[in-house]
């Protein structure tokens, strides 16, 4: 957590929870939040280069909307595997989930930094978490319980 903090936010944790609130007033009930990579990490899982190494701004947030009804924002050609997990929503692709561009914009504005939107089923996150050993942060457990 502090680690996403101070790369993400510069440190500032009122920063830091106006991103995870603006994150829970949007999605479903339920929804659980997770962020992966580098803003986790601190370096680039492929080549191992330190956040940001590009630059100022160049690295981005992985933010990862994890439950079953979050999936429905994503349309059928924005899925890996539909009903499972989805491609992310960023940059190259903005319209794969209309219902949650407004909120990838504010986010992004919020890090000052792109942050790419994405949804999986909890046992994607376990795999890829626990199986696979990528690490991941949880902003917070279920939308709707805070």
């Amino acid at each position: 957590r502090e680690t996403f903090i101070r790369l993400v936010f510069h440190g500032d944790k009122e920063r830091y929870e106006t991103f995870r609130r603006a994150i829970a007033e949007v999605v479903p009930p339920g929804t659980r939040a997770i962020v992966r990579g580098s803003a986790v990490t601190g370096v680039r899982w492929k080549d191992q280069a330190a956040f940001d190494a590009d630059g100022p701004g160049t690295s981005d947030v992985d933010l990862t909307l994890v439950g079953a009804d979050v999936l429905g924002a994503f349309t059928l050609t924005g899925q890996f595997v539909p009903g499972v997990h989805t491609r992310p929503m960023g940059e190259n692709d903005p319209d794969i989930a209309p219902a949650l561009a407004d909120l990838r914009e504010h986010l992004t504005r919020l890090a000052g930094r792109p942050v790419n939107v994405q949804a999986s089923r909890d046992w994607v996150i376990a795999l890829r978490g626990e199986l696979i050993g990528q690490p991941y942060l949880t902003l917070f457990e279920s939308a709707g319980t805070e």
